[in-house]
């Protein structure tokens, strides 16, 4: 508005002419004003490792401390991790609802959100892992916590997934701060599983079976319940640290699609028009079939070591190697997925399905490292690859349909409401079958049905989930990137927005 002064003998003719050197170098200056700095994205991907740690520790261990440890029955098992996916996935559109109409504060409108559920989040999980001194109801204590710790975790990754579009207007900023974040997720992974794994790994020695008389169920050792706890203090000390750090270093630009002051549309309505995007329905049910995969993958691994094959020495070294693996292959994908486009670079994923087939066939050490490290590099991909599309699917959508504010925490929330439904039904479903099989909770050996089921569900249930997953995302048209105008209009309707807000 100031920079007129130049053309004041003649504003008829003067006016005019500046117009057409700030549409020239706006797109540069856009860049520019859109970048963040290195600091901002490594703040950023730290705080989301609390809720990876917690995660991690869950998917490898949670299944083999509920059955062996707290020695529930499978059945109540089932029931527990079924429910407390079902109360996450309810969760998704709850959050959704309440903090797209939630008014901005000082520190943002996702921010508080973020913040306040990560102490409640790590009271609940460390209870979860907490073996209480009645008998009768332990199955009512631990489906409890795990649906508090689910819900908590929810009103959490909700806003802080939704807050990389509040971050910066560039497309390719965004897209490198989901590296970082999942980078630093994949790190906070790895560090779950290592140091939960390390300091449990005393409670499930061989020699605990070896020393049994009978191979049946026996008590519960005081020191394997002890263990568990001081793993479950490790990872809750986690949130309030990262929480911190995310606080210090991220700061929540206004909302970029109308004023603060607007409430926008209702969660319901946004919902309705995000599943009736064709794009991004057909990203979310392709992804339920590859995250349940990987959920079902992960889950049953130990338990596969420990009861079906003779590697239960080499339990904690394959769950590195996949998590080593992941993190290292991470910034590789992201150079791929810009490379060579996120579409054909989902191929990547069945890289594990021969793998996984031939460990259930051949379960040897050898076998299972190389298996590990496979793995590892396809699951990176898998979690990677869908937070990259989804801000896509939001320029995609906004650019048709021009919505006002809290739609990019619509498609979040239930993206990540579907993915948990449906990891609910695979766990249910497959720790069922483990009841079935007649498992013995507790058990040192384990029935000849059941040592087949652990075999079905390490190799051809992943198998299946992963080809039926790549085959709904590949058939049709692929899902439409912004174009660089496209990219640019946004970024100028962002950028005027960001700063009507801040004035």
């Amino acid at each position: 508005m100031e920079a007129a002064p130049g053309g004041s003998p003649a504003p008829a003719v003067e006016a005019p002419a500046p117009q057409p050197e700030a549409q020239t170098l706006e797109p540069r200056s856009d860049r520019r004003a859109g970048r963040l700095s290195f600091c901002t994205k490594v703040c950023y991907g730290i705080g989301g490792v609390p809720n990876q740690v917690a995660s991690s520790a869950m998917a490898f261990y949670l299944q083999l401390f509920l059955l062996d440890v707290a020695q529930i029955p499978a059945a109540q098992v089932s029931l527990v991790l079924f429910g407390g996916r079902v109360s996450g996935a309810a969760a998704d559109p709850v959050a959704g609802f309440f903090i797209s109409r939630s008014r901005r504060t000082g520190s943002g409108q996702l921010m508080p959100w973020v913040l306040g559920c990560m102490p409640f989040t790590a009271l609940a999980y460390f209870f979860l892992w907490y073996l209480p001194p009645f008998t009768n109801l332990r199955g009512l204590w631990y489906m409890t916590f795990y649906c508090l710790f689910q819900a908590l975790s929810t009103f959490f990754q909700v806003p802080y997934t939704a807050l990389t579009m509040l971050l910066t207007p560039s497309p390719r900023e965004r897209d490198s701060a989901t590296a970082y974040r999942m980078t630093m997720e994949m790190a906070g992974t790895l560090l779950g599983a290592a140091a939960h794994g390390l300091i449990v790994s005393g409670a499930h020695g061989p020699h605990s079976c070896e020393d049994a008389e009978f191979p049946g169920p026996g008590a519960v050792s005081p020191h394997a319940t002890c263990l568990y706890s001081v793993a479950a203090a490790a990872v809750a000390v986690t949130y309030p640290v990262c929480g911190g750090l995310l606080c210090l270093g991220v700061k929540e630009r206004p909302d970029p699609s109308a004023p603060a002051s607007s409430q926008g549309m209702s969660f319901l309505a946004g919902l309705g028009l995000t599943i009736r995007h064709p794009p991004y329905l057909k990203l979310v049910i392709s992804f339920l079939f590859i995250s349940a995969a990987v959920q079902v993958e992960q889950s049953y691994l130990v338990l596969f070591c420990t009861h079906a094959s003779q590697l239960h020495d080499h339990v904690q070294s394959l769950v590195l190697t996949i998590l080593v693996s992941a993190v290292l292959s991470t910034p590789l994908w992201e150079w791929v997925l810009q490379r060579f486009g996120k579409r054909m670079s989902a191929f990547g994923i069945c890289v594990m399905v021969p793998f996984v087939i031939l460990l259930a066939a051949v379960p040897t050490a050898p076998v299972a490292y190389v298996v590990a490290f496979v793995s590892g590099v396809s699951i990176a991909l898998s979690l990677l690859l869908p937070w990259s599309m989804l801000p896509d699917m939001v320029d995609d959508f906004q650019l048709q349909h021009q919505h006002g504010p809290g739609i990019e925490t619509i498609f979040y929330s239930s993206y990540v409401f579907f993915t948990k439904l449906s990891g609910a039904g695979a766990l249910g479903i497959s720790t069922l079958s483990l009841e079935f099989a007649g498992y013995e909770a507790g058990a040192c050996k384990q029935a000849e049905q059941v040592v087949v089921t652990l075999k079905v569900l390490i190799g051809a249930v992943p198998t299946c989930m992963i080809l039926t997953g790549l085959c709904i995302l590949m058939v049709g048209p692929g899902p439409k990137v912004p174009s660089q105008d496209s990219s640019h209009q946004l970024s100028l309707r962002r950028r005027t927005s960001y700063s009507l807000a801040a004035s």
